[in-house]
């Protein structure tokens, strides 16, 4: 039977608003975190991709999930479904035998026990047999290439679709983390709210998320500005179709609460950390990650704001998950990965 014994190794890097898993060094799955469910039998219709293009124009019979929700499992059995789903497309060539999978799924720093425990249990009902837990910040940072086991001192702050992860790492351990709970999902829930208020036009989610991306902004004055987004949608009151365009400037402002709650906690990491390790960040700088990374001038705004320079990692988005394709194969030498 040696022929069957075989065992496949991924990483998961199982996000609020994306999900990607990596196989042999390839990502082979990059697809946002929603499933489209039939309301009658719970079966599973669409994952990924599919599944967003029908998140908000589903009738009766169809109910669309993101199963995470500020990084934390909050429909169990979707989260399994899309899981297993997810899997299934990773390994689309073999359709023999489904093999017994190593993996290394990476969950907020804040977690509590209980949810650690809901990530491990939905990893196993998918299929895995030998299951890893590795924290996101210490993802991120290896996946940027920082020496996480050196004896110095890496800020991590990782904005990601529903939390943002603070921590300041060293010797292969987090020395002082903040997570909260405030990250793209938010700043798309301000938009939203923002277009009501303002321009008296309904949005949904993913309008929300293309003005965001579009033109969103965490400064009012940027050298190179992006052109005003138009949106289309129906007034509140007469429900009669506007068009209305969206400046950057707009963007910023509404983005304003959320962002300054941000840098709030970036200082609260700063403030815990030890004075030898602040000394290394200082000359080093802090590293963004996540797609709230992507946000234009954030960067920037964090440096004025806290007067340490803020580098943006490469590919901010995937940050994470090549860091947990690279915990994966070296499962036997980090100490810090969880069973």
């Amino acid at each position: 039977m040696g022929l069957f014994s075989f065992t496949q190794e991924i990483a998961i890097d199982l996000g609020t608003a994306n999900t990607i898993i990596i196989h042999n060094d390839k990502i082979v799955v990059d697809e946002p975190s929603v499933v489209a469910l039939d309301r009658r039998t719970d079966k599973l219709i669409a994952i990924g991709e599919k599944a967003r293009q029908m998140h908000g124009k589903t009738h009766e019979n169809i109910r669309t999930v993101r199963p995470l929700r500020d990084g934390v499992i909050a429909d169990f059995n979707a989260a399994e479904q899309m899981m297993r789903g997810m899997i299934k497309m990773a390994f689309s060539g073999n359709r023999l035998f489904s093999p017994s999978l190593r993996m290394v799924v990476c969950i907020p720093s804040g977690s509590t026990e209980v949810e650690i425990r809901a990530i491990r249990d939905s990893s196993e009902h998918a299929g895995g047999r030998e299951v890893y837990m590795v924290y996101e910040p210490m993802a991120a940072a290896i996946g940027i290439g920082i020496d996480v086991e050196a004896p110095e001192g890496t800020m991590i702050v990782d904005i990601g679709g529903g939390t943002t992860e603070i921590a300041v790492i060293s010797l292969g351990g987090i020395v002082s983390n903040k997570s909260i709970r405030i990250a793209g999902d938010d700043l798309t829930a301000d938009i939203v709210e923002y277009m009501s208020r303002q321009h008296n036009i309904k949005v949904g989610e993913r309008t929300a998320e293309l003005i965001k991306i579009n033109v969103g902004s965490a400064l009012t004055s940027l050298e190179d500005a992006p052109e005003d987004y138009v949106v289309r949608g129906p007034n509140r009151m007469t429900a009669l179709p506007v068009e209305v365009p969206v400046s950057y400037q707009e963007v910023a402002h509404c983005l304003e609460k959320s962002i300054s709650k941000i840098e709030a906690a970036v200082l609260g990491a700063l403030e815990q950390t030890p004075p030898e390790l602040y000394a290394d960040i200082v000359t080093k700088g802090v590293w963004l990650a996540g797609g709230g990374a992507l946000l234009r001038g954030l960067d920037k705004r964090l440096t004025n704001k806290i007067g340490i320079p803020f580098h943006i990692a490469d590919d901010p988005l995937r940050a994470v998950a090549r860091g947990t394709g690279v915990a994966l194969k070296n499962v036997d030498r980090f100490s810090f990965l969880m069973r």
